[in-house]
C-alpha cells in the first residue's frame, strides 16, 4: 500500500490569478496550498499505537493561481454507469460554481455517458447554463442520461475533446468510469493536450479504493 502514487499531475505553471481573490480582499481568503496534504488513515486507539498510513492525498479546495483562464475556459460533465441519488446535484454544483464564482465561458453536458464522446453514436452535446439547471436537484436520476461502456476506442472520445475544445473534463461514476477518466487523461497527456481530468466518484456498490463515503452509498 505504500507503494501506491497518489500525486496529481499537473498541467503546467498557474498563472491565473483566482476570481475568488476578489470576493475576500481584506479577508482571510480560503485558498488551500497544493502542499497541503492529509493522511489516508489517521485513526487508532490510543497514543502508542499511533502509525499513519504512508498514503497521502492532496487536500480539496480552491487554489490561488489557476492554470487556465476562467473566461476562456469550456468544461464538459459527463455522467456514467448506474443511477444513484446525487447525479443532478453534482451537475447543477459544477455549473452554478463555474458560471457564478469563476466566469467560466463554456459548460457543454455529454450525453449518455462516455456514448456521448463518440460521433459515430449521434448524441450531441448540450450547452448548459444557471437556468437549465437551476431546478434539477428535485428531479432524480441524471439530466445528461448514463450508459455503461463506450471505451472500446479511447482515442476517439479524446479526439471529439479536442475537436470541441475542452479544457476541464468532469467525469463523474464509479472503477469503470474512473478508469476511463485515467486513460482519457493518459491520451491527452501523450498528444500534449492542455486537458485536465476531474474524476468524481459516485458508487452505489462501494467498490472505489481510498473512499470511504461518496454520495450514492
Amino acid at each position: 500500500m505504500n507503494a501506491v502514487n497518489c500525486t496529481i499531475k499537473q498541467l503546467g505553471q498557474q498563472n491565473y490569478q483566482s476570481p475568488l481573490y476578489h470576493f475576500h480582499v481584506g479577508k482571510r481568503t480560503p485558498f488551500t496550498s497544493d502542499k497541503r496534504r492529509m493522511y489516508l488513515d489517521v485513526t487508532y486507539d490510543d497514543e502508542r499505537s499511533f502509525n499513519p498510513s504512508g498514503i497521502t492525498f492532496e487536500v480539496a479546495g480552491p487554489r490561488e493561481k489557476l492554470y487556465f483562464d476562467p473566461s476562456k475556459t469550456r468544461s464538459a460533465i459527463v455522467t456514467c454507469g448506474g443511477l444513484c441519488p446525487g447525479l443532478n446535484d453534482v451537475i447543477r454544483s459544477i455549473v452554478m460554481e463555474s458560471t457564478y464564482q469563476y466566469g467560466s465561458s463554456s459548460i457543454l453536458g455529454v450525453r449518455f455517458g462516455y456514448n456521448g464522446l463518440n460521433p459515430e453514436k449521434g448524441f450531441k452535446p448540450v450547452e448548459l447554463t444557471p437556468a437549465i439547471v437551476e431546478d434539477i436537484h428535485n428531479d432524480g436520476g441524471t439530466l445528461l442520461g448514463s450508459s455503461r461502456g463506450g471505451t472500446e476506442n479511447m482515442d476517439i472520445l479524446v479526439d471529439t475533446l479536442e475537436k470541441w475544445g475542452v479544457n476541464i473534463l468532469y467525469t463523474i461514476g464509479g472503477d469503470g468510469t474512473l478508469r476511463g477518466a485515467h486513460k482519457i487523461a493518459e491520451i491527452a497527456g501523450h498528444r500534449g493536450l492542455d486537458l485536465a481530468v476531474v474524476g468524481i466518484p459516485k458508487t452505489i456498490d462501494n467498490d472505489i479504493s481510498f473512499i470511504q463515503r461518496s454520495f450514492g452509498f
